[in-house]
């Protein structure tokens, strides 16, 4: 890692030109892979160079620093699905989109993937931040993974290596790239998987924007886990919005006004800075009437301020 931090490069990537949110400032250098020989490439030559860096899949839960961050950014994506394996165990590679993945185990008859319908991002990103839906998620149907590291190399591990917890696992530590993931499916019936797809497709465009038309990164908390205040895990937003949260609005940020644990990027002056801020005055609305602690899902890149509990994020 890096200790002496500098300005990035005039010219470089900018966050919004590879998050969904569509703010940030620059980056040191944005690095495409759509292969593992690819990814491992990237990584070997920023590590080489002494650069911090870090992997992403689509960009979809990631929030870049106005002022930007002085690292490489790896980003391993093909949106195009890999599959090896036959039968309920398929192998598939972490570039891939998720719902690419979601719609072709559909398409197969295969149950299991259901959740994952209009989920942004890659299966690799969705394995590090143990992504669901509807009370699934990939720890549900991952086996194991095969891994990158610059230092610590390639190396396969199981799912209980992985660490799986709600919306995270070890890999936030590890900061392992997923190069393929091997997954176990159920066989079921292709009409009913269709016919239910197409019902969560609709649910989505009813309470969520679409991102490719409206800049945001999805649910911006993590739902309440069970051991707090809350007694069980319950929705985030629902706190949210009996706080009062689905009218508020900062600069060029805004609660999304069909979904309170939502923020968009509802004007084109928006700053990350304005995203910021949003989320500490709507966590501070659920702490105050509530007593609970919110804690994101996003991820941030570059320097923020404390979150109501949460340490700086400094990356």
């Amino acid at each position: 890692m890096r200790s002496d931090a500098q300005s990035p490069p005039a010219g470089a990537a900018r966050g919004a030109d590879f998050t969904t949110f569509r703010l940030g400032g620059p980056v040191r250098r944005l690095d495409d892979c759509a292969s593992p020989a690819e990814l491992r490439e990237a990584l070997r030559a920023a590590h080489a160079e002494g650069a911090r860096w870090q992997v992403i899949g689509g960009g979809s839960n990631l929030l870049i620093a106005d002022d930007g961050w002085d690292g490489v950014v790896v980003r391993y994506r093909r949106p195009e699905l890999e599959l090896d394996g036959a039968g309920d165990e398929w192998i598939v590679n972490g570039a891939c989109d998720l719902d690419t993945l979601a719609l072709a185990a559909v398409e197969e008859g295969m149950e299991g993937l259901l959740f994952a319908t209009g989920i942004p991002g890659t299966v690799g990103g969705a394995v590090a931040g143990n992504a669901g839906a509807f009370g699934r998620q990939m720890s549900d149907v991952v086996l194991s993974a095969d891994l990158f590291h610059p230092i610590r190399g390639a190396r396969r591990v199981s799912a209980a290596e992985l660490g799986f917890a709600y919306r995270r696992s070890a890999l936030k530590e590890t900061r392992d790239a997923v190069e393929r993931v091997r997954l176990r499916l159920v066989p079921g019936d292709r009409a009913r998987l269709r016919a239910e797809r197409e019902r969560i497709l609709a649910w989505r465009r009813r309470r969520h924007p679409d991102w490719r038309v409206i800049p945001t990164a999805g649910s911006f908390f993590r739902n309440i886990e069970p051991t707090s205040a809350a007694g069980r895990r319950q929705a985030a937003g629902w706190f949210l919005d009996q706080a009062g949260a689905r009218n508020f609005r900062v600069g060029g940020a805004a609660v999304y006004e069909k979904h309170a644990n939502i923020i968009v990027r509802a004007s084109e002056d928006c700053t990350a800075e304005d995203v910021v801020a949003l989320s500490r005055r709507m966590a501070w609305a659920v702490r105050e009437r509530f007593g609970l602690v919110l804690r994101r899902e996003v991820q941030f890149l570059g320097d923020f301020q404390e979150i109501d509990g949460e340490a700086p994020a400094r990356n």
